[in-house]
């Protein structure tokens, strides 16, 4: 009876994390839409800005767009240091 528990529990285990995997990936993907759509927003003011001022150079505004990768990406980053910090702690 004990075998059978044992591939249970890890099966369980497995769906448990793929679920939480699951749950910081939407969470992570709609925090990093918001940023990107903030982001854009940004970028069309300063673009919008520099055409009456024609002051922003295009190193400003490709800073401003790793800015935006940057802010995009990080949703991810701290999900998955978290996750795999989570699993690594369960073990």
């Amino acid at each position: 009876m004990q075998a059978q528990e044992a591939p249970s529990g890890r099966i369980r285990r497995t769906v448990n994390d793929l679920v939480m995997a699951e749950m910081f990936l939407v969470q992570a993907t709609i925090e990093s839409a918001t940023a990107i759509g903030e982001g854009v927003e940004e970028l069309s003011k300063k673009i919008a800005d520099s055409n009456t001022t024609r002051h922003t150079s295009w190193k400003s505004l490709s800073q401003e767009l790793q800015r935006i990768g940057d802010e995009a990406l990080e949703p991810y980053t701290s999900r998955y240091k978290y996750f795999k910090d989570m699993i690594g702690g369960d073990s």
